[in-house]
C-alpha cells in the first residue's frame, strides 16, 4: 500500500505516504524482493507501473478542508 489518505481528506495533517522508491528499499532491507500487485494481489499492467514510477514522490492534491 503506497499511501493512506482517508484521514488527511477527513482534515488531518497526517497520514501515510511511501513513494515506490521507499518501497523498494524497505522489502530491499528486509531481504524480499519488492513485486507490485493488484488489490487482488493480480500482476500491476505496464501501463499502470509506468503511470506509478512517473509520479513517484507526488502526492496527490487533496481538496481545502472546509472552515480552515
Amino acid at each position: 500500500l503506497m499511501e493512506e489518505t482517508i484521514s488527511r481528506m477527513a482534515g488531518s495533517s497526517y497520514g501515510s505516504y511511501k513513494s515506490v522508491k521507499d518501497l523498494i528499499a524497505v522489502a530491499d532491507a528486509a531481504g524480499r524482493p519488492a513485486k507490485p500487485r493488484t488489490t487482488l494481489y493480480g500482476k500491476v499492467p505496464e501501463e499502470r507501473r509506468r503511470a506509478a514510477e512517473a509520479s513517484d514522490g507526488h502526492l496527490p492534491e487533496l481538496l481545502p478542508v472546509l472552515g480552515a
